[in-house]
């Protein structure tokens, strides 16, 4: 069986590298202990509640994940690529093969690049580059918590199916950039009928772009992307994300830092116009420890519900995390990671208790959310 496998493997590979100038297979295998706890507190009674949980998880460092990418010279300057890349399951094997991490294909040259089908947002780009724990493990900013939670339920927070995507090239001196739109590929339905109305949808459109600048030890990038995620002649919710980010190598040390706002953004023919927003910010670092890394960083999101009601305090979600990370080689890591959650609501808050942050898990809340601890220690090795 095994060598029918390294057989069928052999032809694949042969296959496209006779289509193609250059294709590499790639990966990562992220695997990790994990413990994570989460306290509440009944509001009548006063008694607290614990949730915890003993977890054999995977991608506490990186996504662990198996892709291939290739590029064919097309001659003067002009180069076609494409890059498939499918999420796996280290811990259970689980997850069937399927490229919804990325799946694209794209005309590069000295204009720069044209990228069509599944990929990364224009706006999550700056969660993950300037969080010093990559939006990965319990170390995650609740910044990206809170935009890739199931109450705000964005399905275009981390990528979009469908978008056209245009990049700048990399010779500009440092600056960079990129502009996105994603088709929501709705039926629209036009009518002369004087009794029919006409139907169209925009759900599922996403529009996006970022732009910064990266030179020596500085990088700045800020981005904005509106989804829409609701259309109909009752509702239509659209998620406005706007961010900046940071970061600065000095050396003995590398700082980090971003500024965030997410709008969930209602508007309907029988229902005022209100918005839900989180803002949030960031502060990090990294120190360089021989063959380690430690990592560092603070994060906090403030809630203004809109026509949800608030009384009293607005609530916040608060986050503390430290990790180190070992480097046995350049593609193999031990790591560990310990994190802190800290959720400030009112007692008679009555928003969607999206606040309700944990550090990872299954862990929930059954009262008055009020902290989630969570610990992480794994290897990854990439490929």
């Amino acid at each position: 069986m095994k060598r029918t496998l390294t057989a069928m493997a052999a032809l694949l590979a042969a296959g496209f590298a006779s289509a193609q100038s250059s294709v590499t297979l790639f990966g990562v295998v992220d695997t990790a202990i994990s413990y994570q706890s989460a306290t509440s507190r009944d509001a009548l009674t006063g008694q607290s509640y614990k949730q915890s949980q003993w977890a054999l998880t995977n991608s506490g460092y990186n996504s662990s994940r198996l892709g291939f990418r290739g590029t064919e010279d097309l001659g003067g300057g002009l180069a076609a690529s494409f890059w498939l890349e499918a999420p796996i399951s280290s811990d259970d094997g689980g997850t069937g093969l399927n490229f919804s991490r990325r799946s694209t294909v794209s005309l590069s040259g000295g204009f720069g690049e044209v990228r069509l089908g599944r990929d990364y947002t224009a706006t999550f780009w700056n969660d993950t580059v300037f969080d010093p724990f990559g939006t990965n493990g319990s170390g995650t900013s609740v910044i990206s918590s809170v935009s890739g939670s199931s109450n705000l339920a964005n399905p275009k927070y981390v990528r979009s199916s469908n978008t056209v995507g245009y990049f700048l090239p990399p010779n500009l001196g440092g600056f960079y950039g990129q502009v996105q739109y994603g088709l929501h590929e709705n039926v629209d339905t036009s009518t002369s009928s004087t009794t029919t109305a006409s139907t169209n949808s925009n759900a599922g459109r996403y529009v996006g772009g970022r732009f910064g600048y990266a030179n020596g030890p500085l990088d700045i990038a800020a981005s904005y992307g509106e989804s829409t995620v609701v259309d109909t002649t009752a509702l239509t919710r659209k998620i406005q994300t706007a961010n900046l980010g940071a970061s600065y190598d000095f050396g003995p040390v590398k700082l980090f830092s971003e500024l965030s706002q997410v709008r969930n953004k209602f508007e309907g023919a029988s229902l005022a116009s209100y918005n839900d927003n989180y803002n949030g910010y960031l502060l990090g670092a990294t120190v360089p420890v021989g063959a380690g890394l430690i990592r560092a960083a603070y994060s906090a999101v403030r809630y203004d519900e809109g026509a949800t009601g608030l009384y009293g305090e607005r609530p916040r979600v608060q986050k503390l995390a430290i990790g180190y990370v070992h480097n046995l080689s350049k593609r193999t890591a031990l790591y560990t990671t310990v994190a802190r959650v800290n959720n400030r609501n009112d007692a008679l808050y009555t928003g969607a208790l999206s606040s309700a942050i944990t550090t990872g898990g299954s862990v929930g809340y059954t009262g008055i959310p009020r902290s989630s601890t969570g610990y992480d220690f794994g290897i990854r090795h990439a490929f």
